[in-house]
């Protein structure tokens, strides 16, 4: 089942499309990436899904139904920096968020154990870490046991370890059936965390999908022979590649991932009658994925 359904999301701010006609569906259970450059509507879309903004127009349903309060309720949000008391305790701005919101109050020791920040409960919000100060916001956000989790950029600012801390958080939160729908700009961030991305550029939705649809990676082979026209007939008859590209001093072959071997490319071409004066075999990174898909 679909947790959440966008259909045909349209922002304008003015003259100025923040988003253009976006389309899709978070899988109930998955943590879904949306994925863009800074500017590419990210946070816009999520101001929409959380009532914040109105769009020009298309809907959104949530669970196959309208929004209504009663679903928002069910929603753990946390779209910017997180507004505590700095001279108040861990504990003591978790009770206050908790009377806020109207539930929770019994469970603030439970989610500071889930974000390991019981041990430093008394503590003032002021001596935290950043990473600290962003693992209470997301125990705030987890009071009153919400379904669905919506995080923009949860690991923004934070220094490596802060980083590893907040990734590890959200796969553990995952693996309790919660759906957790976040921004990012970070490609690492969404290939190590995420399980779905939809991938945004000023406003456009390139693709969407399972993160190892998406972002897979390739086997790139670059060669070359002093008869290149010889080396595209035997090249004909070679299995195993997806796709052949001719970049003039080289052809490059596409393979599935960990599946060039390079032996039996050599070994096919001279048994054709060619042999190769250059083969050499190329990694393609998500990193490489991403800038061409966002075309940067």
């Amino acid at each position: 089942m679909d947790v959440l359904t966008l259909n045909g999301i349209t922002k304008y701010y003015g003259r100025i499309p923040a988003l253009n006609n976006v389309s899709f569906a978070v899988p109930e259970g998955s943590v879904f990436g949306i994925l863009g450059p800074n500017g590419s509507g990210k946070t816009t879309m999520l101001g929409i899904i959380m009532d914040i903004l109105r769009p020009t127009s298309g809907n959104f349903l949530f669970f196959g139904a309208p929004p209504t309060a009663a679903i928002r309720k069910q929603i753990g949000t946390l779209l910017e920096t997180p507004n505590f008391y700095h001279y108040l305790s861990g504990e003591r701005n978790l009770r206050i968020a908790a009377e806020i919101k109207g539930k929770g109050l019994n469970q603030i020791d439970e989610v500071l154990r889930k974000v390991n920040l019981y041990q430093r409960k008394d503590s003032k919000f002021s001596t935290y870490s950043l990473g600290m100060k962003q693992r209470l916001a997301i125990a705030s956000c987890l009071l009153g046991d919400p379904q669905i989790l919506v995080f923009d950029e949860p690991t923004n600012g934070l220094d490596p370890v802060g980083i590893a801390e907040i990734r590890e958080l959200i796969k553990n939160v995952a693996t309790k059936g919660k759906t957790i729908i976040m921004a990012s700009h970070l490609l690492d961030e969404v290939e190590k965390v995420c399980t779905h991305v939809g991938i945004l550029k000023m406003g456009d939705l390139l693709t969407a999908g399972k993160v190892d649809e998406v972002l897979v990676n390739e086997d790139i082979v670059e060669l070359s022979a002093g008869n290149m026209q010889l080396l595209e007939q035997a090249l004909a008859s070679l299995n195993g590649y997806t796709s052949i590209k001719n970049q003039n001093e080289y052809i490059q072959l596409l393979f599935p991932v960990n599946t060039a071997k390079l032996e039996k490319i050599n070994e096919h071409c001279f048994r054709n009658g060619v042999v190769l004066n250059h083969l050499r075999l190329k990694k393609k990174s998500l990193e490489t994925k991403f800038l061409e898909l966002t075309n940067q």
